[in-house]
């Protein structure tokens, strides 16, 4: 046995232990596995709970739906109102802690009213070297993290959704549409909408790892490094598009993930 069946065995141990799981699911690979897993040992003993706010785009919303789906998985959308505390909106470099409380507080009373037993989410060993609050809010809440206890990194995450064929096994590292709005400046719903438009009307484009960053009237344009040559010579009909949007400059760089190696390229 290699050292990821032997995770996987103590993953599926784990997942027994806890009898009945809610897991918090945001359609990302690490909680896809985890609810894949979880379902495989669990069956309807286990349902995924997705929030549903203005930071999450409707593409992921649909996403999500189509992958439990597949799975054959439950899935309970829950309405989160973290825009209406102003600790959250006013995105001081702890808003996930707000965020990641909103979602378990809507997901413990259901979760208990169903006859589930555990909340889970999907924190894995490379989170552990970033600063999380959103795993704080986790802790705080008793909510447990079996990729993370069974030993996963981001590549057994990959390896295994490769193998159990999910359709998120090479999908681009994702983050809620606030992500995309810098420390200090307010959250608010046109911000994030017109985030999600912008980054629909790339995509249509055939970008596909990609975040466009909220500066005001500036936009900067972040996309994988295989996609920034094309980019930039797309940019004026980027510049088109985000025009239509209220953004009056555009810079282009390579998407730099946290905590990633990638270099950012210079400003387009």
């Amino acid at each position: 046995m290699d050292a990821f069946e032997h995770k996987c065995g103590r993953l599926r141990a784990r997942l027994r232990e806890l009898e009945s799981v809610a897991v918090a699911f945001s359609g990302g690979v690490d909680s896809s596995v985890l609810l894949h897993a979880a379902h495989s040992e669990l069956g309807a003993r286990c349902a995924a709970v997705i929030a549903d706010s203005p930071s999450l785009p409707r593409r992921e919303l649909e996403e999500a739906r189509a992958l439990c789906r597949s799975i054959g998985a439950r899935l309970q959308v829950v309405a989160t109102d973290e825009l209406d505390d102003p600790r959250y909106s006013a995105n001081r470099g702890d808003r996930c802690y707000f965020c990641k409380s909103a979602l378990f507080d809507r997901m413990a009373p259901w979760a208990q009213e169903h006859g589930f037993r555990a909340l889970a989410f999907g924190e894995i060993t490379d989170d552990l070297r970033d600063d999380r609050p959103g795993a704080r809010a986790a802790a705080e809440r008793g909510v447990v993290a079996p990729l993370r206890e069974a030993g996963f990194a981001k590549g057994d995450v990959r390896r295994y959704a490769r193998a159990a064929g999910l359709p998120v096994a090479d999908k681009p590292a994702s983050a809620c549409l606030a992500s995309r709005i810098p420390a200090g400046s307010e959250v608010t719903r046109a911000g994030l909408a017109t985030v999600e438009a912008a980054e629909e009307a790339l995509r249509a484009l055939g970008l596909r790892e990609l975040r466009v960053r909220h500066l005001g009237q500036r936009a900067r344009v972040e996309v994988g490094p295989d996609e920034l040559p094309r980019a930039r010579d797309l940019r004026a009909e980027i510049e088109r598009l985000l025009g239509g949007l209220g953004f009056r400059t555009i810079e282009m760089a390579e998407y730099r993930p946290a905590g990633g190696a990638r270099r950012a390229g210079r400003p387009g």
